[in-house]
């Protein structure tokens, strides 16, 4: 009954997101997502891979595609990070995941980024605009928000994949994990 659900949930998603903006869903949607039909959906960490070095890593993404690379040659003085820029190999790698499961452009495709917001909807909205039909994106990324009171102020330790009990690691996959 609850593959029924979760099967009719992201199906009637599929409609809404076909002629707007990504949706999201939540880490445990994904995870759930990922046990029972994984062979059908391609799950991606859109994340720089120095950045997953740093953060941590979940085996259940079936590749590292970052969205955006760290130009380190370049300080965004405003932010005070480097830049980044869009991975201009993106969709390319993306459609040869897919290839590589058998699956093409109409199966789902989830993205996650470190909180969901800075790469994770924009990365799902990309595709989307490149002729992707099915994507969407984890709510809140890998990390989570940040907290905005208490002891733990400024840190990442309410919600998202890393903070909801769902498998993860300080490690990467180097199978998974992208290399130029």
């Amino acid at each position: 009954m609850r593959s029924l659900f979760i099967t009719l949930l992201f199906w009637f998603g599929f409609v809404v997101s076909a002629h707007g903006e990504a949706l999201s869903v939540t880490p445990e949607e994904t995870w759930a997502l990922v046990q029972e039909q994984g062979e059908d959906v391609l799950f991606i960490d859109v994340r720089d891979p120095v950045e997953i070095m740093f953060i941590g890593f979940t085996d259940a993404v079936d590749r590292n595609i970052p969205f955006q690379l760290v130009d380190r040659a370049r300080w965004n003085e405003e932010k005070g990070v480097f830049a980044m820029d869009i991975n201009k190999d993106f969709v390319a790698q993306v459609d040869a995941a897919l290839n590589g499961k058998g699956l093409d452009r109409d199966a789902l495709i989830i993205t996650m980024c470190r909180s969901g917001s800075a790469r994770g909807k924009p990365s799902a909205d990309y595709l989307l605009e490149r002729g992707f039909s099915n994507v969407k994106y984890v709510e809140h990324g890998f990390q989570g928000s940040t907290v905005k009171d208490g002891d733990k102020k400024g840190f990442r330790v309410k919600n998202g994949w890393q903070n909801s009990g769902l498998p993860w690691s300080p490690k990467a996959n180097p199978e998974k994990i992208y290399r130029p």
